[in-house]
C-alpha cells in the first residue's frame, strides 16, 4: 500500500510550492511520525532540478522549515494520478493539475480553498489519523462536499514572488500564515 500524498502545485516549482511542502511535511512528521504521510511538490513550469529560489528558502527558514536537499520538478500525470490530496497555489494551477489528469477533480484544490472549507469542519468532525490514507480521503471528501455548496469562490491564490520584490515576499509570507494553521489543523498536526 502506498504511502498517502499532499501535492503542492505552483509555476515553477522554486518558491510557493516547495514552501508549503516543506512546512506541511514538519507537521504532518511531528504529528503522525516520519514516512506516514509524504507531502511533495512540482511546478507547471518547472525549473527542473533547481533548488528553492532564495528568498522564499529565507522565508521557509523564518517559518521553521528547511529547504536544503530540495530540486524543483516538472508536474506530470503521474505524479498527480499518485497524489491523495492536491493544493494548488492558484485557480490556474488548478485547473493545469485537472487538465493534466480530469479525475483528480475531486481532490484538487487552491490552498485558500482548501484552508477555508477546512476551517468550517467542526473539531469532533475531523478525522481520526490513526490510518492516514482513510483519515486523507475523509478529510478531502469533508472539504469537496462543502465546496459543492459554496458560493463564492476564496482567494485569488497565493502572490507568485519569484524575481519580484520584497514587498511581494511579505504578502506570501502575510498569505501563508494565513492558510496554515487551518491546513495543520486539518492535517492533524
Amino acid at each position: 500500500m502506498s504511502t498517502p500524498t499532499v501535492l503542492t502545485v505552483c509555476t515553477g516549482n522554486v518558491c510557493r510550492s516547495p514552501l508549503l511542502e516543506r512546512l506541511l511535511q514538519r507537521g504532518v512528521d511531528r504529528s503522525h511520525g516520519a514516512g506516514r504521510i509524504e507531502v511533495r511538490s512540482a511546478g507547471t513550469r518547472a525549473l527542473v532540478g533547481s533548488g528553492m529560489d532564495e528568498r522564499s528558502a529565507r522565508l521557509l527558514v523564518d517559518l521553521g522549515g528547511d529547504h536544503e536537499g530540495f530540486r524543483a520538478r516538472r508536474l506530470t500525470e503521474e505524479i498527480v494520478s499518485g497524489a491523495s490530496l492536491v493544493l494548488a497555489a492558484t485557480p490556474e494551477h488548478r485547473s493545469a493539475v485537472v487538465q493534466l489528469h480530469p479525475r483528480a477533480l475531486r481532490r484538487t484544490f487552491t490552498v485558500q480553498e482548501f484552508a477555508h472549507l477546512v476551517q468550517a469542519i467542526p473539531d469532533d468532525d475531523l478525522p481520526s489519523w490513526d490510518d492516514p490514507g482513510a483519515a486523507l480521503e475523509r478529510l478531502t471528501e469533508r472539504a469537496r462536499q462543502a465546496r459543492a455548496g459554496a458560493t463564492r469562490a476564496v482567494g485569488d491564490g497565493l502572490v507568485d514572488p519569484f524575481r519580484q520584490s520584497d514587498a511581494v515576499y511579505d504578502e506570501l509570507r502575510q498569505q501563508v500564515s494565513e492558510v496554515l494553521p487551518p491546513l495543520s489543523r486539518a492535517l492533524g498536526c
